[in-house]
C-alpha cells in the first residue's frame, strides 16, 4: 500500500507551509486529493512531486491561469498528452528568453562591479566600458515578468 500523508506531514516532507499547500489546492492546482473517514485531506507520494512542479512553474513565471489549464489537462487523462506537452514547450521558450535577459543583466552587473573595483583600487574614475544594452534586448521577444510565489 502506498504511503499517505496528512497536510502537516506533506508540509514537513516538502518544506512548504500548510498555508501554501492549501492555497495551491484552493486554486485547483493539486489534482487527486482524497479524504479519509474524518474528512481530512490525504496526500500521496505523487503530490510531493506535483507540488514541486507547480512551485517551479510559478517561480519561472507561469501564470496561475496557465497552471490551472495544465492541471485541468492532467485531470482529463491521456487524451491531453500533446496539449500538455505544447503548453510546457511554450513555457520553456519563455523561461529560456528570461534566462537570456538575466544573463545580460548579470553581465552588466559584473561590468559595473569591475568598474568600481578599478576605481577603488586606482583612486581614479576609469573609462566606463559599454556592455550590450537596451538595443540588444529590444530585438528579442520579451518574457512576461511575474512575481515568484512566496512559500
Amino acid at each position: 500500500m502506498a504511503e499517505t500523508f496528512l497536510i502537516g506531514q506533506l508540509a514537513a516532507r516538502t518544506g512548504r507551509s500548510v498555508h501554501t499547500i492549501r492555497w495551491y489546492e484552493a486554486q485547483g492546482l493539486i489534482p487527486g486529493v482524497a479524504r479519509d473517514g474524518g474528512r481530512r485531506r490525504v496526500y500521496g507520494e505523487l503530490h510531493i512531486s506535483w507540488l514541486d512542479l507547480m512551485d517551479r512553474l510559478r517561480r519561472t513565471g507561469m501564470s496561475i491561469a496557465e497552471m490551472r489549464e495544465y492541471t485541468g489537462l492532467v485531470k482529463q487523462g491521456r487524451s491531453t498528452l500533446a496539449k500538455r506537452q505544447a503548453l510546457l514547450r511554450a513555457h520553456r521558450e519563455q523561461v529560456t528568453a528570461m534566462i537570456a535577459e538575466w544573463q545580460l543583466a548579470l553581465k552588466l552587473l559584473d561590468s559595473k562591479i569591475d568598474f568600481y573595483d578599478e576605481w577603488v583600487a586606482s583612486g581614479k574614475r576609469p573609462v566606463l566600458k559599454v556592455v550590450e544594452g537596451p538595443a540588444a534586448l529590444s530585438s528579442r521577444p520579451k518574457a512576461k515578468p511575474r512575481r515568484p510565489l512566496k512559500a
